[in-house]
């Protein structure tokens, strides 16, 4: 029996499970559920995850969620599929480990900031002020990431924190949809941009691309 995931579009959290699924290449059936419609606080969905969030997979008796525990699940319960998300030794797998920790605690609060100041804001309630300030803090936490890069990659390597990152730094562009003159693409180092083109070109990549953005 395939493992099930549980998906909403354009969510960071689950573009990283499925980045990862799509890398060992882990069979498995996705479930896309509405945010609008209310399907995760759902009585089904709460019995997989009580905190009404995605993502979240049920893999046999397993039900799991948190994306960060659940690539490392996916990690160790299929060892022999495909390419590993946590590769090399011991330090190089602490490397990635750090990564995604300084993605999660340090350049999501930034990017999550922004996504409520813009995309969740109606424009006539902008702080352009506050706008500006949190981009500038984005700008300069992806100085800081294109410091690290050492190699195509973020940990040398293809690996789980390319599929932390990439989706937040994604996203956070979106807002450039709703407000053009935003300027967090200009701000993107030369670095930044080489390794995202680089995760763009995975051949699984376009398949993951969140529907309502294209």
């Amino acid at each position: 029996m395939a493992l099930t995931f549980y998906y909403g579009a354009g969510s960071p959290y689950t573009w990283r499970v499925w980045l990862a699924l799509e890398h060992k290449n882990i069979p498995h059936e996705r479930k896309v559920l509405s945010f609008s419609e209310g399907d995760l606080k759902g009585p089904e969905f709460l019995a997989i995850n009580p905190r009404g969030k995605v993502p979240a997979i049920v893999d046999g008796p397993l039900k799991l969620y948190e994306s960060a525990a659940i690539v490392e699940y996916l990690e160790d319960a299929y060892p022999d599929y495909g390419k590993r998300l946590f590769p090399g030794a011991a330090v190089d797998r602490a490397l990635i480990r750090r990564l995604i920790c300084e993605a999660d605690n340090y350049f999501a609060p930034t990017m999550n900031r922004l996504l409520r100041l813009v995309l969740f804001t109606k424009p006539e309630e902008w702080k352009a002020e506050r706008i500006a300030a949190t981009r500038d803090d984005l700008a300069a936490e992806l100085e800081r990431w294109a410091g690290t890069i050492s190699g195509a990659y973020l940990a040398g390597p293809l690996s789980a924190a390319d599929y932390t990152l990439y989706p937040m730094v994604a996203i956070a562009l979106r807002c450039e949809k709703k407000k053009p003159d935003l300027g967090l693409r200009a701000a993107i180092p030369a670095r930044i941009n080489g390794w995202m083109q680089g995760v763009e070109m995975l051949p699984y990549f376009p398949r993951t691309w969140p529907a309502h953005w294209k």
